[in-house]
């Protein structure tokens, strides 16, 4: 492993960790600004009620919107908090990589739901972002105050 491949792993490891803290605290530009131009984020093995997909910077940005303003009554959380534990990042290309990352939402309730995210990063003008997001969602608690949020505020 080179000095380059590891500061290409901090560099995605960043990139997460932005989107998570980001995400939480609905600061919508720094969410954004995780994704390419031409990013997907969709889900995966979850009730076809609950299934999203957004393509593209814009539609991103509306669907985090939704959160911001309640559209739908998203979901009753005081606070969420999505932690992140092993990732596995795999370099493809110079300018490429996956990773398999597991990662739990706690809520007012505590362990809400859990799962991984299977991504392909791209580094775009020396900076590594997300292409592809795919949400998998692996647990729920029975009490989960997410159960709706994703349906609700789909657009």
């Amino acid at each position: 492993m080179t000095l380059e491949d590891l500061l290409a792993r901090e560099a995605i490891r960043d990139v997460m960790a932005k989107y998570t803290t980001s995400g939480d605290r609905l600061r919508i530009d720094d969410f954004v600004s995780c994704f390419t131009a031409d990013a997907v984020m969709e889900s995966e093995h979850v009730p076809e009620e609950r299934t999203f997909r957004y393509e593209g910077r814009e539609a991103i940005r509306a669907w985090q919107a939704r959160w911001l303003e309640g559209k739908g009554d998203t979901h009753g959380a005081t606070f969420v908090r999505h932690h992140l534990s092993t990732s596995k990042i795999d370099l493809t290309g110079k300018d490429s990589a996956r990773a398999r990352t597991y990662w739990v939402a706690w809520t007012d309730i505590g362990p809400d739901h859990a799962g991984y995210y299977l991504d392909t990063f791209r580094k775009v003008d020396g900076e590594w972002l997300i292409a592809h997001r795919r949400v998998r969602l692996d647990w729920e608690a029975d009490t989960s105050l997410f159960r709706t949020a994703v349906a609700n505020s789909n657009g």
